[in-house]
């Protein structure tokens, strides 16, 4: 993977991990809102969409482009199946 796709999703996981800090923080006060918790909840998820679309696009670029000139495709083209099942 790139490494400036690397900063940018480790960037991303560092959000997450502060929100997910936030929410763990709020559930230990009996007053906190609900919503207030979904909401961030739905920001640690965006969070991490963000971080798999900046992985995904490095992979792309690092090894899918470039994956008929090696003879790999079909490995490739089944890796990235799988992992989209699961999204």
């Amino acid at each position: 993977m790139p490494e400036d796709s690397r900063k940018r999703a480790a960037r991303r996981l560092a959000i997450a991990r502060g929100h997910l800090e936030s929410i763990r923080r709020s559930l230990e006060d009996p007053n906190a809102y609900c919503v207030d918790v979904l909401r961030q909840i739905k920001a640690v998820q965006g969070a991490l969409d963000g971080a798999a679309s900046v992985v995904l696009r490095g992979h792309l670029e690092a090894h899918v482009a470039t994956a008929a000139t090696r003879g790999d495709e079909v490995e490739l083209v089944e890796e990235l199946m799988e992992v989209i099942k699961y999204a």
